[in-house]
């Protein structure tokens, strides 16, 4: 993915999420709002039902008894005197009755003494016979009166909105996880794009001494004392030879740093199986005297496929077959076909891989820790590549070992791809 399309994604979804957070958070400022208007419209009108029974019934007021001084202070007017003990009963049936589950403390006004005379801190699980000493002033131009404040109001309020606070709380925890992920996914971009730079670095620093030994080592096989000395010869050869083989690993690394980087380019054409494998496997038994491979596979069976990257899978997946054999290697490449569409199978007669590794022998740089793989060289790019190569095909590959010795590998290539 371009840097350019992952920043507006990431700035994207960045500003989806905040915008969402502060809309929760508004709606949740919204909701507290609405529950204590709701809790003061409630108060209200419990306590006019308390005026209500305290006047017995006789109410001549000209306006509202009850005056919200301020957000958890009440105080209510009653035009004849009254007791505390009837005044608390009330108060507690018409809480009860109006579900105000909440602590409160009231106090009354005593026109003899000109006090305020406290009453109890009521409380929605137990009472608390410790009074608590709560301000209570004395307000001008009335006789008979009381009040009552709600010291728990706010907490009162905000575990009614316990539902709002959690899935504020599990939005910034989304929030939280959304930068952390986006953090990682950047700093797993630059590692990639570290270690891409550096395998072409390597790769360039060395195809070029690579390239001069090659010209040498030909220029060298050349030379008329070489071509009379068979010791010579033979190890101008293994230079040769090696020289070629490392070049291969070589341009398999930059290949799979190449089509990390960009992807797979291909050039997708018809191709008639049987001669182009025939001709594939007659190159590696020139190379392999004791090899024995059977093609069965019909004469006008053909595929849709990239040129260059099918040649690699199949050159791959033979290349292990031999390398990975304690005796002569004999390998069967055949056909089938379904409904679904063609099963191209490689079966060979090597020393087979554990079952447990099977999973991973496409991961790239995985090798079978086995006494064979260390005899042979390689870096683990070889299955991987072939993978991503059927992958970008839209085919599949699987691997399974063989009842008696060695390993299958089917390429199922469906007639849709």
């Amino acid at each position: 993915m371009e840097i350019k399309k992952l920043n507006i994604i990431i700035t994207l979804g960045f500003v989806a999420i905040i915008g969402i957070l502060i809309a929760q958070l508004l709606w949740t400022r919204q909701a507290y709002n609405l529950e204590d208007k709701k809790f003061n419209q409630t108060v209200n009108i419990a306590l006019l039902e308390v005026v209500e029974k305290l006047s017995g019934g006789k109410t001549s007021f000209t306006e509202n008894p009850v005056q919200n001084i301020s957000n958890d202070y009440y105080v209510v007017n009653i035009n004849n005197e009254f007791h505390p003990a009837v005044l608390e009963h009330y108060l507690k049936t018409e809480f009860n009755r109006f579900q105000i589950n909440t602590n409160y403390v009231y106090a009354l006004y005593n026109c003899h003494s000109d006090q305020m005379i406290y009453g109890k801190y009521i409380s929605s699980h137990k009472e608390n016979p410790n009074v608590k000493m709560i301000e209570f002033p004395k307000h001008k131009n009335l006789v008979y009166y009381f009040s009552i404040r709600f010291p728990d109001k706010t907490t009162y309020l905000i575990s009614s909105l316990r539902f709002w606070y959690l899935l504020t709380f599990a939005l910034i925890i989304i929030l939280l996880v959304y930068v952390y992920s986006i953090y990682t996914i950047i700093q797993q971009k630059k590692f990639s794009e570290l270690q891409r730079d550096f395998i072409n670095n390597m790769t360039h620093e060395f195809k070029t001494p690579l390239s001069s030994i090659l010209l040498a080592s030909e220029a060298l096989r050349k030379q008329e004392l070489i071509k009379g000395n068979p010791k010579l010869q033979t190890y101008t050869s293994i230079i040769t030879d090696q020289s070629y083989k490392l070049n291969h690993h070589i341009e398999k690394i930059l290949n799979i740093a190449r089509n990390d980087a960009s992807g797979l380019s291909l050039k997708p054409q018809k191709i008639v199986l049987l001669p182009f494998i025939q001709e594939i496997v007659d190159t590696i038994q020139q190379k392999n005297e004791n090899l024995s491979i059977q093609i069965d596979i019909d004469n006008n069976t053909s595929i849709i496929a990239d040129e260059f990257h099918f040649t690699n899978i199949i050159y791959n997946i033979l290349d292990n077959s031999i390398k990975y054999c304690e005796t002569k290697p004999e390998i069967i490449i055949s056909s089938s076909k379904d409904t679904k569409g063609l099963y191209l199978k490689f079966k060979d007669n090597g020393m087979g891989i554990p079952a447990k590794n099977i999973p991973h022998i496409f991961d790239k740089f995985y090798r079978v820790n086995t006494k064979k793989s260390d005899e042979v060289n390689g870096f683990g790019l070889g299955l991987f590549y072939v993978k991503k190569i059927v992958q970008q095909h839209n085919w599949k590959i699987s691997v399974e070992n063989n009842p008696d010795k060695g390993i299958t590998i089917t390429l199922f290539l469906p007639f849709n791809s």
